[in-house]
């Protein structure tokens, strides 16, 4: 594993997505590897960003690297990741590796499998709430490190959209069973293209 670099996130949120993969994603020293991640562009008609700048969707126009922190339906937070300007990546579902009993407490379950299914579920296993917002992913609390091999990637349809279902940037570890659910059909992209 090693942290990445600062120039990661500068890029088209459908490069960054699949790159993710396999990285371990830390808050406060609780979570795991990513295992699911969707992309979202400032000209995508699925993101938040579509319509421009809002004082809701401000982060998506911040610095690369910065938490975009939303409630999906009124209920639960979800953690993006800005990109290039306007764009970010949702992290969908991780493999908890640190802080299990921690997780455990904060979901009120003790399978490993559904802490971090979902991305409302993974931000309550990891605390994260409207209060990081704004803050950037490459400063603590966070830590994400890029993993040394990188794994087999799939890309689909991303999830809960009704918009921009065209776009296969839904990208997942295939065969993990942490995924907020199965991707089908898959399609293969190979390994991820980051250097180590």
């Amino acid at each position: 594993m090693h942290q990445v670099p600062d120039d990661f996130f500068a890029r088209a949120p459908e490069l960054v997505a699949p790159e993710l993969l396999g990285a371990r994603l830390l808050v406060d020293g609780c979570g795991g590897d990513i295992v699911e991640t969707e992309a979202y562009a400032l000209g995508d008609e699925a993101s938040h960003s579509f319509r421009g700048q809002t004082k809701s969707n401000a982060a998506m126009f911040g610095p690369p690297g910065t938490a975009y922190v939303y409630r999906s339906y009124g209920l639960h937070w979800c953690l993006n990741i800005v990109c290039e300007l306007g764009s970010a990546v949702l992290i969908r579902a991780l493999h908890p590796i640190d802080g299990l009993d921690v997780m455990a407490a904060r979901r009120r379950i003790s399978d490993p499998r559904l802490f971090c299914r979902g991305p409302g579920n993974l931000c309550q296993a990891l605390n994260v709430t409207i209060a990081l917002n704004g803050l950037l992913v490459t400063q603590p609390p966070f830590l994400i490190s890029l993993a040394a091999a990188h794994p087999e990637i799939a890309a689909g349809s991303r999830i809960g959209i009704t918009k921009g279902r065209d776009r296969k940037w839904r990208f997942v570890i295939p065969g993990s069973p942490y995924l907020s659910r199965p991707l089908r059909p898959p399609t293969p992209i190979g390994s991820s293209s980051v250097k180590g």
